[in-house]
């Protein structure tokens, strides 16, 4: 009996070792196959986070890009309206141009015209004027006379050279002049020294100072003045060369003519 027990005894040991010896074994493979359970799960997550990421990127490139088209696209929607403004303009200023030059074309034609008219009254108000620096005055009149037939002036210069001579005559009018020229008078040739006191007057007197006029225009003569204008008339001269300092002048002035 005590044999038996001790073989049952024996034999549930055993069993019980080799169950014992089997669990490692079993627990083991299961590890294995949960880990390779695993594995094959976690491999399409991760595939699948890299395609999110990859997307992710995508979208934000493209985000990046519809930006920098949208900025791009306002830029040229700015530069576009600049070039039509431009555009614009150079239409309105060819469209002046155009009108300029036949403003111009007609402005030459009649050009000529007016050259002539302005020269024509020029040599009119200088045959009226006072009659002094009369060789200087009347060579300039020849002179644009002449010029007027000349094909190689333009016709601006010679408008510019006919304003010139407007404008010379101009300036007389409010200076004080002392020169020396002929003077014919009764028939007689003579130098005297000539003062002019602008256009209101215009006096002579002989080199020795013993003769002294004025030029009388309602009569287009000259009339000799009494002594005592000599010495007034002698420093007039003076003042006119800028030989004495300026000074109050006692002299005839001619009336002026009337106007009918």
């Amino acid at each position: 009996m005590i044999h038996v027990f001790f073989s049952l005894s024996c034999l549930i040991l055993a069993l019980l070792l080799v169950g014992l010896g089997s669990a490692p074994i079993r627990a083991a493979e299961h590890t294995k196959e949960t880990t390779k359970a695993d594995a094959g799960k976690i491999g399409p997550a991760v595939q699948t986070q890299k395609t999110l990421d990859k997307l992710g990127d995508q979208e934000r490139r493209m985000l990046q890009e519809y930006r920098q088209a949208f900025r791009e696209a306002a830029t040229l929607k700015l530069y576009n309206r600049h070039l039509q403004e431009v555009i614009d303009s150079q239409e309105k200023e060819t469209a002046s141009l155009h009108r300029q030059m036949k403003e111009v074309e007609l402005t030459r034609r009649e050009l000529v015209p007016l050259m002539y008219r302005m020269l024509d009254s020029l040599e009119a108000f200088v045959r009226l004027d006072l009659p002094f620096l009369q060789d200087e005055r009347q060579k300039r009149l020849k002179r644009l006379r002449e010029m007027l037939v000349m094909a190689a002036v333009e016709n601006a210069e010679k408008y510019r050279r006919i304003l010139e001579a407007y404008q010379i005559e101009s300036e007389y009018g409010h200076t004080i002049e002392a020169y020396r020229a002929d003077l014919k008078m009764n028939g007689e040739t003579r130098p005297v020294d000539f003062l002019r006191l602008g256009r209101v007057a215009l006096y002579y007197q002989t080199l020795d100072g013993s003769d002294t006029g004025v030029w009388v225009r309602a009569k287009k003569t000259w009339q000799t003045l009494p002594s005592e204008y000599r010495k007034p008339v002698r420093d007039g001269l003076r003042i006119a060369r800028k030989q004495a300092s300026p000074t109050l002048l006692t002299l005839p002035v001619p009336a002026p003519e009337s106007v009918q």
